[in-house]
């Protein structure tokens, strides 16, 4: 599959390596030969240098015969330009485009193809925005994805000294919740992954994936760690398009305060917002901090432009008796030196953003992927279709199914049923099923697996 992807920031960059690794057909175009010469020097990618908007750059590029155009750009015109270029002169299949102002996103059929033919829209505000919003519903947890529309979540979560489960092999967890059935999709320990068994046994600073239906998840959860009593007061630092998001988002369900460092964008979210105390001033002020009582904050979410800010902020905010700090992180090498310290919670929109693109470039069908533990581990949900005759699933129980080493099933979604996968559950077509791979060179294998025979068409 040739997949031409238009800017080399930090989006596009992360997506490329991510797909030259699983061998597509990389074209990387930006304006900037420096940046394209550092990703091509350790990735096995052709790139361009250009303007990505430009019929010439675009055809040098490949685009007439690329399967799949992905601009992410930092110009929402140039993203949007480039994929009617490629629709117009270059009839590209498939077109992703990000665009974040909401200004183009708020009217109602403008992405078509009489008017801009876009085929997905990417907003990254709008996934970290969920993102953080769904962490806040599920106190205690690092991670919350969504499958089969909300019906089925999985949650990441590190198990405390004194959770019921800790010192438990896994086996007594099914034998303590009758009622709530899930499954442990993955452990991290000490940053290796453990393929769970019913004898493997729970450790304090494990970090467990568990996959199960929405309204079992806080059940699940309090088995892993002590019971956390629900947040109440949130601060927010940054009022950009994330804060404000974020702020309007939770305003009703929350007392929510709002740091600002502009002025004239301070009063503009006074006016906008209707419940959020907006403040005008510096996240990293101590004074300031303390003046808001940041010591009876259940939550503080650092999302400025500026990641120092956002790392000072929080532990500073931490250290003064914040409960729970959260933290958007844009340089990836970041990401992994800050949390599970003082930080609880570093979010990357870049690997949110790509997980919501590698949806789209999976050979199987695909409904949603989610890329975990910062890329290393992925969890995809797929559509099972055929029969037993043109199928390696369909019509076999999961016990018979030949997953790649480093995989396994989490759940299947029928219709409005959620089943949690264990040995004598029988696939059926039309089943949505939920594969967590802890080695994402293991994707491949996956994507055949669910791929039908031509008997089937």
């Amino acid at each position: 599959m040739k997949i031409l992807i238009l800017g080399a920031g930090q989006v596009g960059g992360t997506l490329a390596e991510n797909l030259a690794n699983e061998s597509f057909d990389i074209t990387l175009v930006d304006a900037k030969a420096s940046r394209l010469e550092e990703l091509s020097s350790r990735l096995d990618i052709r790139t361009v240098e250009g303007w990505a908007s430009h019929p010439d750059v675009l055809r040098r590029a490949g685009a007439d015969d690329a399967d799949i155009l992905v601009a992410v750009t930092s110009s929402d015109e140039v993203n949007m330009i480039a994929c009617q270029v490629c629709y117009s002169q270059f009839r590209t299949p498939v077109k992703i485009a990000r665009v974040r102002s909401v200004a183009y996103l708020n009217r109602d059929g403008f992405f078509s193809k009489e008017h801009m033919p876009i085929d997905v829209l990417i907003n990254p505000e709008q996934v970290v925005t969920k993102h953080i919003h769904e962490l806040l519903k599920h106190p205690g947890a690092l991670q919350v994805l969504d499958f089969a529309e909300g019906r089925v979540q999985l949650v990441a979560m590190r198990a405390y000294h004194g959770g019921p489960l800790v010192g438990h092999a896994l086996s007594f967890l099914r034998e303590h919740m009758p009622k709530a059935d899930t499954r442990v999709a993955a452990i991290f320990r000490r940053g290796q992954a453990i393929i769970p068994q019913g004898n493997t046994v729970i450790e304090v600073d494990d970090e467990v994936f568990f996959i199960a239906a929405r309204e079992h998840i806080d059940t699940v959860m309090r088995e892993l760690r002590r019971a956390e009593r629900p947040l109440k007061r949130i601060m927010i630092a940054g009022g950009g398009n994330i804060g404000a998001r974020l702020a309007q988002a939770v305003e009703s369900d929350y007392e929510v305060k709002l740091l600002e460092y502009s002025e004239t964008r301070a009063n503009f979210l006074a006016d906008q917002l209707s419940r959020t105390i907006v403040l005008r001033g510096d996240a990293t002020d101590r004074d300031l901090m303390l003046e808001e009582n940041i010591d009876q904050c259940d939550a503080f979410i650092a999302v400025t432009n500026d990641d120092e800010v956002n790392i000072m902020s929080s532990l500073m905010a931490k250290r003064l008796g914040a409960r729970q700090a959260i933290s958007l992180i844009s340089k990836p090498a970041y990401v992994d030196l800050v949390q599970g310290g003082d930080i609880d919670i570093a979010i990357s929109p870049q690997q949110a953003t790509t997980s919501t693109l590698l949806s789209h470039v999976r050979r199987a069908d695909v409904v949603s992927v989610h890329s975990l533990r910062r890329g290393a581990a992925e969890a995809i949900e797929a559509i099972a279709h055929g029969d037993s005759k043109n199928s390696k699933v369909v019509g076999r129980r999961i016990s018979e199914i030949n997953l790649p080493s480093g995989s396994n099933i989490g759940a299947i979604v029928r219709g409005e049923e959620v089943l949690i996968a264990h040995d004598d559950v029988l696939v059926q077509s039309d089943d949505h099923v939920i594969i967590f791979l802890v080695d994402k060179s293991k994707v491949p294998a996956v994507e055949k697996l669910f791929q039908v025979g031509l008997s089937f068409f």
